[in-house]
């Protein structure tokens, strides 16, 4: 079988590690940039071709879009009436209204990248909350602070919480409805954001994201009624398992091993197995859109 041809759209801080596992999974892939250091990172990586337009792009078979946030929707309707599958960057874009067109629009088509879907960690929590392992699940705690913002285009809670809304997402098969949301620095609402959502069967979900940080955290906490589990950061390889009453002391701690995992790489290995026949990646335009009206309404919240 020939090597699926990608059109890669944008090759910057992020979309130089796209690209390199677009080839590392096999595929031929084209880059369309028009700034002389991304395509210089491009050429570089092992990209087939450097475009500067979109419109030049020979027929692909299929589309990654890794742009700045407020690019993302023009460039998707510029793609769609190629019938192709397309992968964009969460979040889909940075308004409802365009979130909620090109969601009208899908057909299948259209995916939404964001890699914790695919991290072990988040699968395996996933599947010890199934096996009833904390009992019935009571709340889910989500910590996502950076050192600093380096986006132009939009404000931190538009990069930060996606990430952590298709967690939730994961785990409870729900986007839950806001209840409500306040900013950790009133005088500078940028800076970070607590928010706290209700599932439709009750489940509490508390979001604690911001830039004002010395370190960059990522820590999933599941409360259960008889017990809890957490995911204490990114590149872990175990979870922390407290058995027993919530709140007791003095009770031990286990650790529930699970593989390592590259999950940016098993995203587009998914793509790719799309494009080939196989099943959709996770996260749907339909859901992706979700998640922007939630971050809407906490930007709101604020």
């Amino acid at each position: 079988m020939s090597a699926p041809k990608i059109g890669q759209i944008g090759c910057g801080r992020w979309g130089k590690f796209v690209l390199r596992d677009l080839l590392a999974c096999g595929a031929e892939v084209h880059v369309v940039c028009a700034d002389p250091g991304h395509c210089a990172i491009a050429r570089e990586t092992g990209a087939t071709s450097v475009i500067p337009d979109i419109a030049n792009l020979p027929d692909m078979d299929g589309y990654v879009i890794v742009t700045p946030t407020t690019t993302h929707g023009r460039i998707v309707e510029a793609l769609m009436p190629t019938g192709k599958p397309i992968f964009v960057e969460k979040p889909l874009t940075a308004d409802v209204e365009s979130a909620r067109r090109l969601a009208a629009m899908d057909d299948g088509q259209l995916f939404v990248m964001d890699k914790w879907r695919y991290h072990h960690g988040i699968q395996e929590l996933r599947r010890q909350i199934d096996a009833g392992t904390i009992g019935a699940l009571r709340t889910l705690r989500l910590q996502r602070w950076s050192k600093g913002h380096g986006y132009a285009d939009v404000d931190p809670l538009w990069i930060l919480a996606p990430h952590d809304l298709a967690i939730i997402d994961t785990l409870i098969d729900e986007l839950p409805a806001l209840d409500t949301a306040w900013p950790v620095v009133p005088a500078d609402k940028r800076l970070g954001a607590i928010a706290r959502m209700t599932s439709s069967s009750g489940i509490s979900a508390i979001l604690d994201i911001g830039v004002a940080s010395t370190e960059h955290a990522r820590k999933v906490t599941a409360i259960g009624d008889s017990g809890m589990l957490e995911l204490r950061g990114g590149y872990d390889t175990e979870l922390f398992w407290r058995r027993g009453p919530v709140g007791q002391p003095d009770q031990e701690v286990f650790g529930i091993p699970f593989t390592e995992s590259m999950p940016l790489y098993d995203e587009i290995e998914g793509f790719l197995g799309f494009i080939a026949g196989g099943p959709p990646p996770l996260g749907s335009a339909a859901r992706g859109a979700e998640i922007v009206e939630r971050i809407a309404e906490i930007e709101a919240a604020l």
